[in-house]
């Protein structure tokens, strides 16, 4: 996978901002429902492409383009866990985990570096240890835990303790999605992101 540099709308290069950082800042106010949609697409623009972005023309274009760099030229969310939907990590508060989780695997720590592409630190953080007997890195097996099966748990006090668990991994590093939601609040999101050529 090629790492790109630049998105070219109408004939006009833009330059991304290419720094992982840059991606999980994207990340956060795409997933921050205190800020409007439109807010969060220009901020979204703002943080990829700087004043240039923003000064574009074709804004469904530009945003689609950045939503596609980010998502790793794939439909979905590129934060997503691809392995299991039953949770997704919130990568902004999973720094500390991924701090020590690249040092286990990679003997470096990517926030101390003063560049990394978002493709090559996403690729990195896909492919950290795994393993069912523990000997893998911490992101992984707190991973493993949020997927463990309650309902093949026999023993009551086992089982409580596992959802207790699983619920506190829950709130403190999984995104938590607003759960009321008005129809009209539903249909104007779908309408904003349709007009951008994106289908939720």
């Amino acid at each position: 996978m090629n790492n790109p540099e630049y998105v070219k709308v109408d004939s006009e290069l833009y330059k991304i901002n290419t720094d992982f950082r840059v991606a999980i800042e994207c990340n956060n106010i795409a997933n921050d429902n205190s800020i409007g949609d439109y807010e969060r697409a220009l901020a979204i623009i703002y943080k990829l492409f700087g004043e240039k972005g923003l000064r574009c023309k074709n804004e469904n274009k530009i945003f689609n383009l950045g939503y596609k760099y980010l998502s790793l030229g794939k439909d979905e969310n590129g934060f997503k866990n691809e392995n299991n939907d039953k949770y997704e990590l919130d990568i902004g508060k999973c720094e500390g985990l991924i701090r020590s989780s690249f040092k286990f695997d990679y003997k470096y720590d990517p926030y101390e570096l003063d560049y990394l592409h978002w493709y090559d630190f996403y690729n990195d953080l896909q492919n950290l240890s795994t393993s069912e007997f523990g000997n893998c890195c911490i992101l992984n097996r707190i991973a493993t835990i949020l997927n463990e099966d309650v309902s093949k748990i026999k023993n009551s006090k086992d089982k409580k303790d596992l959802i207790d668990t699983q619920k506190d991994l829950m709130d403190k590093y999984c995104i938590i999605k607003e759960k009321v939601q008005t129809q009209k609040q539903k249909e104007s999101a779908k309408a904003f992101y349709k007009s951008l050529g994106i289908d939720i």
